[in-house]
């Protein structure tokens, strides 16, 4: 099953992020003619283009928006996952799990890691059903859990970090 809703879309469901969905590029006057995705993530197509917030799809049919201006360093383990620190009011940490993330999709113009986050292109990232994942198989990037904690104190985020973890700790 993909998700076939639009950016701007979720964005307006949002209210917190509902002035941002004039910031979604687009052809025409129209917000999604420059959207793709796969069953991972979505993204803005255009090397150019950059989105205002990234979207966390989880598989219980709840979202979260963190806009890019909060994201702060990420690291990338292939055996460990992605993990994506973002500042704000607090401390949120985001530890993406699953295989083939910084594999670049068939077009061969964007991945998740350095075309799609680093370049603030990617617009959601989603976690898969297990059937979605068998489907994708090897051939590209799955998105098997998405874990997210928010934290007042740097004790609590090193203790979260060892249980979920740890490779992260330095």
């Amino acid at each position: 099953m993909t998700d076939d809703s639009k950016h701007k879309d979720r964005l307006q469901r949002n209210p917190h992020l509902a002035g941002f969905t004039g910031m979604v590029p687009g052809k025409d006057g129209e917000a999604d003619a420059g959207e793709a995705s796969c069953g991972a993530f979505g993204y803005l197509r255009g090397l150019r283009d950059a989105s205002a917030a990234v979207e966390f799809r989880f598989r219980d049919g709840n979202s979260i928006w963190f806009p890019y201006s909060w994201l702060g360093n990420w690291q990338y383990n292939p055996s460990e996952g992605l993990l994506l620190k973002f500042s704000g009011d607090l401390v949120y940490l985001v530890l993406i799990k699953g295989s083939n993330l910084d594999r670049p999709l068939k077009e061969g113009a964007i991945d998740l890691t350095h075309a799609g986050l680093q370049r603030h292109r990617v617009l959601w990232i989603r976690e898969m059903s297990p059937e979605e994942i068998r489907q994708v198989g090897e051939s590209g990037p799955t998105i098997d859990k998405i874990e997210l904690a928010e934290f007042e104190s740097h004790e609590r985020l090193k203790e979260w970090l060892r249980q979920k973890a740890p490779v992260f700790l330095r």
